[in-house]
């Protein structure tokens, strides 16, 4: 009954006036014909000295133009067989053809979009808040809506088109289909109970998106993107409370990286503590085991982990560190300075860069180390992007001719800066099997290219989608720890009773299941990174990294009591 009541709504309210006209005028010949076959079928009956009713010649025309021709009611005159064969013909094909063809044409098919469109949301439940509204699905968001996902925190993605937006609903995502510019589709997300609005489109919509937004809920935090500088003064004006340019952040974080190769680079926060990263090529822990180096005991910086290409591996005390290994640390920014004090490779002597890429990553890149006095040049396919032919080499960076004449032979570092993770990867490959003395610092669109970039002989990837997440939860969320890098999370469980009252040192966490405590939470109170000779408290919670193995196997080692703490950590600095 519902499906009936939804297809005579449909049908009374979005049947468009031309199908409307062409149906009924369908519908009026089909009349029109039984009426004059019904004429005829008296006149020759008459002719033949027959004698029916109306009803029975209107009997007759339909039976026969349905096919189905009883046989009760015959012609015996050529006249009439001939007629029966016209009338035969012409029900044929209005029954058979046109007919059919407009009922799925202006009614079955309607009806079927009608369904099929009732799926997509078009409003969020009235309880609804503390929710993260998208305006766009990405890489970026993606990767945000894990970190949602991971913290317990509710999202949706608004999709303007209504097969984007049930492609999204059948793949699982929490989606409204509305207009991503029109008020109406904020009032039905809810917007005045959210938690934060994220524009990541253009910037022209994204300044619509936030002036939008603004209007209706005055309060609500509002994150929005800028390609160009000019698009910042128009988003903050509009009412963005932030506005990122995410392509400046990461050039600058590749230049920064090949400035200072070694030091250990911010990449989150957690209850006063500060999470980075640090390679070990040109230093002096290549070739040491962690037990020997005591990083702890010299700086204070705890070990949580340590990348070897682009494997995640649980930081050991006989963990062996490698030329390309890059160690995942925890520290005050006092305890990293001294971590670069003594470990990062002194200064040297500005040294030549490639940088593969002229958008506005590679341009960030590119200014950074200008200011720097580092000489480089930028590898560009595209003519029109070209600005200066001093400082930028036209051409395909995958054909050897053109890195030589970017000065490959020379240069110290290869930037590789494109938006196709594809050609990342390739050309990664290319310039190792060119110079394995070379360091090449690469970006990753998507979180899951990471390791593989790696793997193909990048001794530093930054990840584009992780940079713009982090930047935007750090908005909502700035003391959380939630999702490191593809795969590897932070997550919480209880004290298990096995190791209450035991040190860290004794708990044998990282060996056992492969994580790493980075802090204890106690009532309102989080102690990061602790001492190895912290107590473990029965009453308290411990705050994890691991990937999901390294989950697994504590949950399998260390059973919860009767209820499962599977929600990664939310906590806050007080």
């Amino acid at each position: 009954m519902k499906s009936f009541g939804l297809f005579f709504s449909y049908f009374a309210a979005s049947m468009q006036r031309r199908n409307l006209r062409f149906l009924v005028g369908l519908l009026a010949v089909f009349a029109a014909l039984v009426a004059v076959f019904t004429v005829v079928f008296h006149l020759i009956m008459d002719y033949e000295d027959q004698s029916h009713s109306w009803a029975t010649g209107v009997y007759w025309t339909l039976v026969t133009m349905t096919t189905l021709g009883f046989g009760d009611i015959t012609f015996q005159s050529d006249l009439g067989r001939l007629f029966s064969v016209v009338v035969l013909l012409s029900g044929s094909l209005f029954l058979l053809v046109l007919l059919p063809f407009a009922f799925i044409q202006f009614v079955f098919t309607p009806w079927m979009a009608m369904r099929e469109a009732a799926r997509a949301p078009r409003q969020l439940p009235e309880d609804t808040s503390g929710h993260v509204i998208l305006t766009m699905l990405g890489a970026i968001e993606e990767t945000l809506i894990r970190r949602a996902v991971h913290a317990g925190v509710p999202y949706v993605v608004i999709a303007g088109a209504l097969e984007e937006a049930l492609q999204l609903h059948d793949r699982g995502y929490s989606v409204l289909f509305g207009e991503v510019d029109h008020p109406d589709t904020y009032a039905s997300a809810r917007v005045n109970n959210a938690a934060l609005v994220v524009a990541t489109r253009g910037d022209m919509a994204n300044t619509n998106i936030t002036f939008t937004v603004r209007e209706l809920a005055p309060g609500v935090p509002i994150v929005a993107t800028a390609n160009d500088v000019a698009a910042i003064d128009n988003l903050e004006l509009a009412g963005a409370d932030k506005v990122l340019r995410l392509g400046d952040m990461l050039g600058e974080s590749m230049a920064d990286r090949a400035l200072h190769p070694g030091r250990a680079h911010v990449i989150g926060r957690f209850a006063g503590l500060r999470i980075a990263e640090a390679t070990t090529a040109g230093t002096d822990l290549v070739g040491s085991t962690l037990a020997a180096v005591r990083l702890r005991e010299q700086t204070g910086t705890g070990v949580l982990g340590v990348w070897q290409r682009g494997r995640y591996t649980t930081a050991l005390a006989d963990t062996v560190l490698g030329e390309s290994d890059l160690l995942l640390l925890a520290g005050t920014p006092e305890q990293l300075a001294r971590y670069d004090a003594a470990h990062a490779p002194p200064p040297t002597e500005p040294a030549g860069t490639i940088i593969i890429g002229g958008g506005r990553v590679g341009r960030a890149a590119g200014a950074l180390l200008a200011e720097a006095g580092v000489e480089y040049r930028i590898v560009e396919q595209r003519p029109e992007r070209i600005r200066d032919p001093d400082t930028y080499v036209l051409g395909d960076a995958s054909e050897l001719d053109v890195l030589e004449r970017a000065g490959i032979a020379d240069a110290a570092t290869v930037i590789v800066t494109t938006h196709d993770d594809d050609v990342n990867v390739y050309l990664s490959i290319y310039c190792r099997r060119l110079r394995d003395d070379l360091r090449i610092i690469a970006r990753a669109i998507h979180d899951r290219n990471v390791s593989t970039l790696y793997r193909a002989g990048a001794d530093s990837v930054l990840s584009y989608a992780s940079i713009g997440a982090t930047a935007i939860w750090n908005h909502l969320y700035p003391n959380d720890l939630v999702l490191l890098a593809d795969g590897l999370s932070a997550f919480r469980r209880p004290t298990p009773p096995a190791l209450a009252g035991r040190t860290l040192a004794d708990s044998n966490l990282g060996r056992d299941t492969g994580c790493n405590l980075v802090g204890i939470r106690l009532d309102s109170e989080v102690i990061g990174n602790p001492e190895p000779s912290t107590v473990l408290p029965a009453n308290g919670e411990l705050v994890l990294i691991g990937d999901a193995d390294a989950e697994a196997r504590f949950s399998a080692r260390y059973p919860p009591p009767r209820r499962r703490w599977s929600n990664p950590i939310r906590s806050r600095t007080r």
